[in-house]
């Protein structure tokens, strides 16, 4: 008994020591010193294996807010399944930013001791050797040695490799591999690029990695950033941050936290912007830390390349009847009792001195999916609907899952068409916007007009033997019947902005220089689809009302007749 009192007695003393120092580590960290790990200009932002031990409470802040990625979990069972008997190169490919230096800092704790890591290829680390030099001298040591290799690599780098480095094995299992074509098993890739941080899903889409990284960086529990900040909170000295700690009130909101995704994840789509690690939590940085309110820092843009692309979509630029008459009674300080009270209520999490109504715009596209207050901001929600989003989700998925069900086939019947199949013929026949139906320009020479009658349809057997390798675009099939045969055009890949661009032409609107890299995919459709109308053995000469029939019959003769 006396044991186990003394035990007890023991352990208070020692917890109480951790506690003792856990509390003196935090009066000695602010709330935005914590945050400022997640800067691209912390020496934090880059794993390194110096500063990747638990020397202090930001290492600890860092470790906490870390997330394992199925690209790890794969990463790790790859080198756990490595042996000596059978040694193999790891590539690890990717671009700057998306995590490979902290993923394999991680893996070389671990396995140290019997797997040889070159970090980051990128660099030489010597003065007298340029990064391909390095590289092949790492390789060197692998062949002669006994130990696998893991390398960290950007994509291009690897390019660069196939072409200037020294060892030829390396090198054509390097083509190989972006060429697409087999390899040998000696050689492991692993790509960042199959792992999309975005999935559609049947429910919509899914963004694990952001979705995850809010949640920890917000959580009540556990959470030792929360901590500080209530620290930070509790202490009436702390004026200054008041702004700062409204912005992290906002962000712990999850219906905030879903328009941050979805701007995210718009960004990805409509600018074919990659989301890194590194720019995500840069971005979620300047969200907390940046000279305004969380709604105005979503859209300020700045030194960042996610934040660069998401100003382009600011509510406040949008114009509807409902956002003019707003803005208008804002300014000449018209606004009504329900607007006021909303403001009011704001000010009890910290929100007041708003001075332009463009900032409130933001405000209430932010809180669009929740409910606050008097719920004043729900006025707007289908101003800032996201139609395009779920028109081309919707298409997404009809493609992703399409089986031969013939309820499916109808409803990818109506979307060839109504949008796709009618865009096309609007956007051929743009100068000849009187011809039938299936008629097809094919030249113009002094107002007389070349056409072809052709068939146009979606190629279902295609369309089910395609399935989309990414969320941002998929491919479109179609078919064309000419002269009794059919003819599959090759596949175009179809993104959110092409669709937009379709959806727009079908409504009577003509693509201008704006629309420049649709417009090319869509110029490409046409092309191709130009290409078999000259095949056709029925043309018509077309001028005015008059209407010229060719026919090759026997013989290669040409039969004309006025229809």
């Amino acid at each position: 008994m006396l044991r186990i009192i003394l035990e007890q007695q023991v352990n208070r003393c020692v917890l109480s020591k951790e506690i003792g120092r856990f509390i003196h580590m935090i009066g000695n960290v602010s709330f935005i010193e914590a945050l400022s790990i997640l800067s691209k200009s912390s020496p934090f932002a880059v794993s390194t294996e110096n500063n990747g031990r638990k020397t202090s409470l930001l290492s600890e802040i860092k470790d906490y807010l870390y997330i394992q990625s199925p690209i790890e979990e794969k990463v790790l069972s790859t080198i756990s399944s490595f042996c000596n008997r059978n040694k193999k190169i790891l590539f690890l490919c990717g671009s700057s930013g998306d995590g490979k230096s902290e993923i394999l800092t991680r893996c070389k704790k671990k396995f140290d001791s019997r797997v040889r890591f070159h970090l980051d290829a990128t660099h030489s680390f010597s003065p007298n050797e340029n990064a391909i030099q390095t590289l092949d001298r790492e390789i060197e040591d692998y062949q002669s040695g006994e130990t696998p290799l893991v390398i960290g690599i950007n994509t291009g780098m690897l390019a660069n490799y196939a072409e200037e480095g020294a060892n030829q094995a390396v090198k054509q299992s390097i083509r190989a591999y972006l060429n697409r074509e087999s390899y040998s098993d000696e050689f492991v890739f692993i790509n960042f690029e199959d792992f999309p941080k975005f999935l559609i899903s049947d429910d919509g889409y899914h963004a694990e990695f952001p979705e995850k990284f809010l949640k920890r960086i917000t959580q009540h529990e556990d959470n030792i950033l929360r901590q500080l900040y209530d620290k930070d909170k509790a202490n009436k000295d702390a004026v200054d941050s008041k702004r700062l700690f409204a912005n992290y009130e906002l962000l712990s909101l999850p219906s905030v936290q879903s328009v941050i995704i979805d701007l995210l994840f718009k960004a990805r789509l409509k600018k074919d912007q990659f989301l890194t690690a590194r720019a995500l939590l840069d971005f979620i940085f300047g969200l907390l830390a940046g000279p305004g309110y969380l709604f105005d820092n979503l859209f300020s843009g700045g030194d960042n390349e996610l934040a660069e692309k998401i100003v382009e979509f600011d509510p406040a630029n949008i114009r509807t009847k409902q956002i003019d008459r707003f803005i208008l009674a804002f300014e000449l300080k018209l606004t009504d009792k329900d607007f006021e009270d909303f403001r009011e209520e704001l000010t009890k999490i910290g929100i007041s001195r708003v001075k332009k109504a463009h900032s409130y715009l933001r405000l209430f596209y932010t809180f669009k999916y929740g409910d606050y207050a008097n719920n004043y901001h729900a006025n707007f929600r289908s101003d800032f609907s996201e139609s395009l989003i779920e028109k081309y989700i919707h298409c997404y998925k009809l493609h992703r899952d399409f089986n031969g069900d013939k309820a499916e086939r109808e409803l990818l019947k109506a979307f060839y068409n109504k949008i796709l199949i009618q865009a096309v013929r609007n956007h051929i026949n743009r100068n000849a916007p009187t011809l039938s139906k299936n008629q097809y320009l094919i030249a113009e020479l002094n107002s007389y007009l070349l056409t072809a009658k052709l068939d146009i349809k979606p190629d279902y057997k295609s369309i089910q033997n395609d399935k989309p390798q990414s969320a941002s675009y998929f491919h479109i099939h179609l078919k064309v019947k000419v002269n009794d045969s059919e003819v599959r055009i090759r596949p175009i890949p179809l993104n959110i902005n092409l669709l937009g661009l379709l959806i727009d032409i079908v409504s009577g609107f003509r693509p201008n220089k704006h629309d420049k890299s649709s417009i090319v995919i869509l110029d490409e459709l046409v092309d191709d689809i130009t290409k078999v109308a000259n095949q056709s053995h029925d043309i018509q000469i077309v001028k005015g009302r008059q209407r010229f029939e060719l026919r090759k019959v026997e013989d290669d003769d040409i039969e004309v007749s006025e229809v």
